[in-house]
């Protein structure tokens, strides 16, 4: 009984003598959480773990920290004031209406990309840019089919934005807003990618391309046009649209992806028109019921309803039935993702695609086309004028812009009786300028003269005069 008793006591000393001992020279756990160290918590220490809240260092979800995206992308976007000519008022004079956005300047000589429907038959397009300079802008072309324009302003040395890849997005990312909502100027808002690959059916058409972003960052009236960027600060799209019933923010905000719109400027910038290719075909979304029937594992794709005689697809053999699956590698779900991939290109262009038939998998190259089933890349022809206002126009040759040492469209042709004629402009006109915006070749002047709204002043010279001349007039209404 005794030796039990002092074995007894004998472990309990042991063990107090070890409790001691590791109290007295261990050093406590520590973990590296972010780069920073810390003693371990334990859920089970509540009291202590509330007394030292106000020292402890708390970590969330990474991104904590905008400030370097916020400072990268807020000096590259404007505030945008379109000035609209209504027709007549009560008194007989034009009236004049505006609408205002946001836009995002693309190069440091003054590009800058916004939304159609911001300046959408203006008469002028006013600049503000972040650190309250103005600026009139010209606009150098629109695509209704995107929601895309491209203004310029006389400018260098200006603070803009790089293009991040719109592709490598995935739906949870964390992205910037920036905008002038409410006329509230250099507005940061953040949220995260919500979808990728949206249509809601705002742009109307059959040729438009609708594949949005959607965030929920707040996006309000006036934010159309401005930037949404990760947090690198490269810009990902345009914010273009939101769907409310209130006519404010309500959690669904949509946006051109960055790829897409790099094309559109890219068109707008060297040709002043959209290069659109088509692959020639009619599609729908694949549903379960219709992929179980043609033996797809997924209703991932996107079904072919119609092939076009002479198209690029019927020449590459596709036929109605067909499921499109892939473009170039990249797998395809729902019909909006092939339209934007297939906007990415000009007609002539090639690309491999995917398709499921009959149980088997095959894959194709084609050649993409126009709406005219042509490979040609389109070119401003000069006669887009004749009917409504009886000029033609061309640009200078190599000779003619050596000897003349001016940039401008060459008025070739002027129809007797037309509306140009009565301001007695003659053949031979080098257009400068309208309505005091620069033009340097005829595509700009063509898109300049159809963007005004009514009145019009083209001014220019004739070779071997020195003086400045100017034709005023109005367009047919």
């Amino acid at each position: 009984m005794k030796k039990h008793l002092l074995l007894s006591l004998v472990c309990v000393c042991s063990s107090l003598l070890s409790v001691f001992v590791y109290s007295r020279f261990a050093q406590p756990s520590r973990i590296v959480w972010n780069g920073q160290e810390g003693e371990v918590r334990y859920t089970g220490l509540v009291d202590k773990l509330f007394d030292d809240r106000s020292t402890h260092a708390f970590h969330s979800a990474s991104p904590t920290n905008f400030i370097d995206a916020a400072n990268v992308a807020t000096p590259a976007v404007v505030n945008i004031r379109a000035l609209l000519e209504t027709g007549n008022n009560l008194w007989g004079k034009s009236a004049l209406t505006g609408s205002s956005g946001s836009g995002v300047i693309m190069s440091p000589d003054g590009y800058i990309v916004t939304n159609h429907h911001v300046v959408e038959r203006s008469t002028e397009i006013k600049v503000t840019l972040a650190d309250k300079r103005e600026y009139k802008a010209k606009l150098i072309g629109s695509d209704p089919n995107t929601d895309i324009a491209l203004i310029k302003i006389e400018e260098q040395a200006l603070p803009f934005i790089v293009f991040g890849n719109s592709d490598s997005l995935r739906v949870g990312e964390w992205v910037l807003a920036v905008g002038n909502p409410f006329n509230l100027e250099s507005t940061v808002t953040a949220g995260i990618i919500s979808a990728k690959g949206r249509n809601i059916n705002i742009l109307g058409g059959g040729a438009s391309i609708e594949s949005f972003i959607q965030t929920d960052a707040a996006v309000n009236p006036g934010n159309s046009g401005g930037a949404l960027v990760n947090t690198a600060g490269e810009l990902i799209g345009i914010n273009t649209a939101i769907i409310t019933e209130s006519g404010s923010y309500e959690g669904y905000s949509f946006a051109v992806p960055s790829n897409l719109v790099q094309k559109i400027l890219r068109d707008l910038r060297e040709f002043g028109t959209i290069q659109r290719a088509f692959l020639g075909v009619g599609i729908e979304d694949l549903d379960s019921e219709k992929a179980r029937d043609i033996g797809l594992p997924t209703a991932e794709g996107v079904y072919v309803t119609r092939v076009n005689a002479e198209g690029g697809a019927s020449d590459a053999g596709l036929q109605i039935g067909d499921v499109i699956i892939g473009l170039n590698n990249t797998r395809l779900k729902r019909t909006p993702e092939l339209q934007e991939l297939v906007g990415r290109y000009r007609p002539g262009e090639q690309v491999t695609l995917e398709y499921w038939r009959k149980g088997q998998k095959y894959r194709t190259r084609v050649q993409l086309k126009d709406g005219n089933n042509s490979t040609e890349v389109a070119q401003v022809q000069g006669d887009e004028l004749e009917d409504d206002l009886g000029m033609e126009l061309r640009d200078l040759n190599k000779d003619e812009r050596r000897k003349i040492r001016m940039a401008g469209a060459l008025v070739s042709s002027v129809r007797r009786g037309s509306t140009v004629y009565s301001t007695n402009m003659q053949p031979g006109f080098l257009i400068t300028s309208v309505n005091g915006n620069r033009v340097d070749n005829t595509a700009e002047a063509i898109e300049a003269i159809k963007s005004a709204y009514n009145s019009l002043v083209l001014d220019g010279y004739y070779e071997g005069e020195p003086d400045l001349y100017s034709y005023r007039f109005r367009k047919k209404d």
